[in-house]
């Protein structure tokens, strides 16, 4: 029968809910049978060779075998008798117990016989000492079905040197009916994951059932709760038990079953084992890099490393327990009844056949796509391919490769998520100086919004009675002009009131539900106006300098004129004894910038955060009320723009002086509405 039918059982799956994508299991994957997709690993079952290695290395147990449980108990629930062929490398998984409690075990579940697939293996390894000496030809040996997935999915050109022999258990299974009938049905018990997708194939159908790992069956025990006996039974497998065959679990097991030696003058066997050998092996056979009549060649380190394991032991101490027991057996073996069982099976049908079932991508990515995709991994020279295997590839190149294929993502890059999260964190700084700015923009409004609401109050309850007490004061002066003592005490009265209506002004400014009004105004044009309009000290020059392509600006030209004022007679009470005060009018399409720089004593650093602040002024008492520059920014604020301020008290730090920069919108958008101080200050 052509083995024209490969079953596409899930023997592996992911549990996306444990998976953490750490790549390990893309790292161990002969077939490169792992998919990432959106962060997440997948078997993609048609390229999976069963091989067990992604689930022997996931530390968080996210793959899932496939169980044999179900099978097994419809089994043994049913009216045929049930016998377990149980393969030879279980002295490295039982090691609480011996052969006579593992057989025990077996029977109390409910199988009505146990046998050995080390019969099998003998079996077996005759048949290959009988092809190697026959003729010249180049085998691949396929005691492993994952070997012989392998080649078959990516190596399908080496489907005629395969071995046309059975595995082990195909072969204990085949003996078992042959002198039994088809009526007992056979569940396999052992380490290897792919075990499960052989006993599918349609030329082995019925002849094994179903397939246990040793994971499985202790499940079996603990749901039935039946416990492992102490060594010293007196059980043993059912008949025809094996000899040598228990060896095969164990690498080159199969080479000194069939009295085969790999002589390393000769060439003629080469022994590989494990995932790292297997690729390699396998082409360079393919190649013909080697001379070898026979690839003895296992996927994992021997049987004994089996995905199916629930031990932790090392691979020699399962090595040592394998051989241990084997040699013990040895010591009672029945050699005759050995022998006889070997020659009536010898005419026994141990042949198979072989179909490819190509997985091998049928393209391949030009240099231009490589080079593109390895520059969105941030990989623009060869420096950058620093090849650290961190995504479960040997190179950046495979990796590039791999998306090219659908198989991986840009992001399993290590260095380029680095990158991307070093980008995050700046980004997330911003962020965080942003929202720090922002908050302490608010809490100064809330200051500002409080001030202004107590500054309205004050400024409607003070300013009337204080308007009849300088009305009298006025009219008591022209009173008693003649009188120079009285007049004089009148006069100061006359001064305290008006500076008190002149604090009650700024208080109403700073408090005014008043609004912008904007208009297309000449902002170069506006601040030549007010330079000329305002008093200079002596020993004060002033400079403009207009860098303003576009002079016109959507503004509030009398609020403006205010800003500008405040800031200029600010500056020249910083100059007493003279300076030069800088006026520089610049713009971009979108905003204009007034900046007012002079050369004054400056403000202490400690003074800097409180500067907008109502009440707060750094003149002497008599000298200003502070709220010049709280009035200034509700203005700027008021406009949608920016204030703010730099400056050096310190001589020793360099030139003394204070810079103020205003940035204006340079037009109102339709989502600019205009904004009143109050409105601003509480939002």
């Amino acid at each position: 029968m052509n083995e024209d039918r490969v079953p596409n059982l899930p023997l592996v799956t992911t549990i996306r809910e444990k998976c953490r994508t750490c790549y390990t299991c893309v790292r161990e994957c002969p077939a490169k049978a792992i998919q990432i997709l959106d962060g997440q690993a997948s078997v993609i079952q048609t390229r999976c060779i069963g091989c067990g290695n992604c689930v022997t290395v996931c530390s968080q147990n996210a793959k899932q075998v496939l169980s044999g449980i179900e099978d097994t108990e419809r089994l043994l629930a049913g009216s045929a008798p049930v016998a377990a062929i149980v393969a030879p490398s279980y002295p490295a998984e039982f090691t609480e117990t011996d052969t006579s409690g593992l057989v025990a075990a077996l029977r109390e579940i409910g199988f009505v016989s146990v046998h050995e697939v080390a019969f099998g293996a003998d079996l077996v390894a005759a048949e290959y000492a009988r092809l190697l000496a026959e003729g010249d030809e180049r085998w691949v040996s396929t005691s492993c079905p994952a070997v012989v997935s392998y080649v078959r999915k990516y190596h399908p050109d080496l489907l005629e040197s395969l071995a046309p022999i059975v595995s082990p258990m195909i072969a204990t299974a085949r003996a078992l009916h042959a002198e039994n009938g088809h009526r007992r049905k056979l569940v396999f018990v052992g380490p290897c994951i792919a075990k499960k997708g052989e006993a599918r194939y349609e030329q082995f159908e019925g002849e094994v059932e179903a397939t246990l790992t040793y994971v499985e069956f202790r499940a079996m025990l603990a749901a039935r709760g039946v416990e492992l006996p102490a060594p010293g039974g007196d059980d043993d497998f059912d008949p025809p038990r094996g000899s040598l065959g228990a060896l095969f679990p164990i690498s080159r097991g199969l080479l000194q079953a069939a009295e085969l030696n790999e002589d390393l003058l000769s060439g003629d066997i080469v022994s590989a084992d494990g995932r790292s050998n297997l690729a390699d092996a396998v082409t360079e056979f393919e190649d013909g890099d080697t001379e070898a009549r026979l690839l003895d060649i296992l996927c994992c380190e021997g049987c004994i490393m089996g995905a199916g394991f629930s031990c932790e032991a090392p691979v020699f101490k399962r090595r040592a327990d394998v051989s241990r027991e084997t040699r013990l057996r040895q010591v009672s073996f029945d050699h005759a009844a050995w022998e006889a069982a070997m020659a009536a099976h010898a005419g026994l049908d141990l042949s198979r056949t072989y179909a490819a079932y190509d997985q091998r991508f049928d393209d391949m990515p030009g240099a231009d796509e490589l080079r593109e995709i390895l520059a969105r991994m941030n990989k623009t020279t060869p420096e950058d391919e620093l090849d650290c295997g961190a995504c479960g590839y040997e190179s950046c190149r495979d990796h590039a490769v791999a998306i090219w294929q659908g198989l991986a993502e840009v992001e399993m890059c290590l260095p380029y998520s680095v990158e991307q999260l070093r980008r995050t964190i700046d980004e997330l700084q911003e962020s965080h100086r942003s929202l720090e700015s922002t908050k302490e923009a608010l809490v100064k409004s809330e200051r500002l919004a409080s001030m202004g609401q107590l500054a309205a109050g004050i400024a409607h309850e003070v300013n009337n009675p204080l308007g009849i007490l300088l009305l009298h004061a006025n009219l008591l002066l022209e009173g008693c002009e003649n009188d120079p003592a009285v007049a004089g005490d009148v006069k100061l009265i006359v001064a305290q009131a008006n500076r008190c209506k002149k604090i009650i002004s700024g208080l109403l400014n700073f408090a005014r539900q008043s609004r912008v009004v904007r208009q297309p105004t000449d902002l170069a044009a506006l601040v030549n106006e007010v330079l000329r309009t305002l008093p200079v000290d002596d020993g004060i020059d002033i400079h403009v300098d207009d860098r303003l392509g576009d002079p016109v600006a959507e503004l509030d030209a009398d609020q403006i004129v205010q800003v500008l004022t405040n800031l200029l007679t600010n500056a020249q009470h910083a100059m007493p004894a003279g300076g030069r005060i800088d006026v520089t009018v610049d713009g971009t399409e979108e905003s204009v910038m007034i900046i007012v720089a002079d050369t004054g004593t400056g403000i202490a650093d400690e003074h800097l955060d409180k500067l907008f602040s109502p009440f707060f002024t750094t003149k002497q008492v008599g000298k200003g009320t502070g709220l010049g520059l709280a009035v200034s920014h509700g203005i700027v604020k008021m406009h949608r723009g920016q204030i703010s301020v730099e400056s050096n008290a310190d001589a020793a730090r360099g030139p003394t002086g204070t810079t103020f920069t205003i940035v204006l919108p340079r037009f109102e958008t339709e989502t600019m509405a205009p904004a009143s101080l109050q409105e601003i200050t509480e939002g």
